[in-house]
C-alpha cells in the first residue's frame, strides 16, 4: 500500500452498540490515481476553462468562489438558500452519532453495495477499550456491524468491519441505488464436463498475490504520448476472440496453467 492516512478526519462522532459508546474519527482509507488529461478545444488545442457564472447576470462575469452558495429547489422552482451554518444545524442524528442497528454475517453483504472505505480511529483514551473490543469480536465472529452515518452532507448505510486489527467503516449504497440487471445474462446451457473443467481451471489459477498487481494505464498513456510527440504510432494490441470450441479452450487453458505452475516451482 502506498500513501499515508490523511491527517484531517472526515467525520468525528461516536459509534454506539447497545450501551457501549465508542468515540471515533474517520479518515479516508483509499485514494484513486487519475490520469493527467486536460480538456482542450479540439480545433486549436486551446485549454478549456470552466467558469462559474450567474444566469441572471449578463456579460459572463465569473462569480468569486466566496459568493457561491447552495440552495434547495422546491417543486415550484423556487430556491431556498442554505448557508453552511444552516447545514451544520441539520437535525440529523447520524451526523455525529452512528448507532449500530445490528450485526450480520459479512458474507450477507452483497459486494456490489460497497462504497467508500474509511479507517476508524479511537478518539481519546476512553475509546481504546471499546475500539479493541469491537474490532476483535467482529474478527472472531465474522460478523459486521450495520449502521447509518452522515458523511459529507449525505446519509448512508455503512458497515463496521475489521481489517488487520483496524476498524473500517465502509459505506453502502441504498437498495434503490442498485440497478436491476434485467435480462443481461444469457440462458445458454453448459455441460457437466465443461463445468468440471472450469472448476479444475479455477483451482489451477488460485493464489494471486495482490501486491504484485499494478495499474498499467499511466504507463500506457505515457507510451501513447511519446509516440504522438515523435510522430509515430503505438502498436495496437490484439483482442482475444471467443473460442469456437469451449471444451477445447478449457482443456488447453488447464494444460497451460499447469505448465506455468510447474515452471514457477522450478
Amino acid at each position: 500500500m502506498n500513501g499515508k492516512v490523511p491527517a484531517r478526519s472526515v467525520w468525528k462522532g461516536v459509534f454506539s452498540f447497545g450501551m457501549v459508546v465508542l468515540p471515533a474519527r474517520l479518515y479516508s482509507a483509499t485514494e484513486e490515481h487519475k490520469a493527467r488529461l486536460r480538456e482542450v478545444h479540439s480545433v486549436d488545442s486551446g485549454r478549456i476553462r470552466h467558469k462559474r457564472v450567474c444566469e441572471l447576470e449578463g456579460g459572463g462575469e465569473e462569480v468569486p468562489h466566496e459568493n457561491v452558495g447552495r440552495a434547495f429547489e422546491l417543486p415550484d422552482g423556487r430556491l431556498v438558500l442554505l448557508t453552511d451554518e444552516d447545514l451544520d444545524h441539520l437535525p440529523l442524528p447520524t451526523r455525529h452519532v452512528a448507532e449500530v442497528l445490528g450485526f450480520v454475517p459479512g458474507t450477507d453483504i452483497d459486494p456490489i453495495s460497497y462504497g467508500r472505505a474509511y479507517y476508524a480511529a479511537p478518539d481519546g483514551p476512553a475509546a481504546d477499550r471499546p475500539y479493541v473490543l469491537l474490532t476483535e469480536v467482529l474478527a472472531r465472529t465474522g460478523y459486521v456491524g450495520l449502521c447509518k452515518i452522515a458523511i459529507g452532507r449525505r446519509e448512508r448505510l455503512a458497515v463496521l468491519r475489521p481489517r488487520h486489527g483496524v476498524l473500517v467503516c465502509q459505506t453502502l449504497l441504498w437498495q434503490d441505488e442498485l440497478r436491476d440487471p434485467g435480462d443481461l445474462a444469457p440462458s445458454t446451457p453448459v455441460t457437466d464436463q465443461e463445468l468440471q473443467l472450469a472448476e479444475t481451471l479455477l483451482s489451477e489459477l488460485t493464489g494471486i498475490e495482490m501486491r504484485e498487481l499494478h495499474d498499467e494505464y499511466g504507463r500506457a498513456l505515457e507510451q501513447l504520448v511519446d509516440a504522438k510527440v515523435a510522430g509515430g504510432q503505438v502498436e495496437t494490441l490484439p483482442v482475444p476472440q471467443p473460442a469456437a470450441d469451449l471444451l477445447a479452450a478449457l482443456e488447453e487453458s488447464v494444460r497451460a496453467a499447469r505448465t506455468s505452475r510447474s515452471g514457477e516451482a522450478d
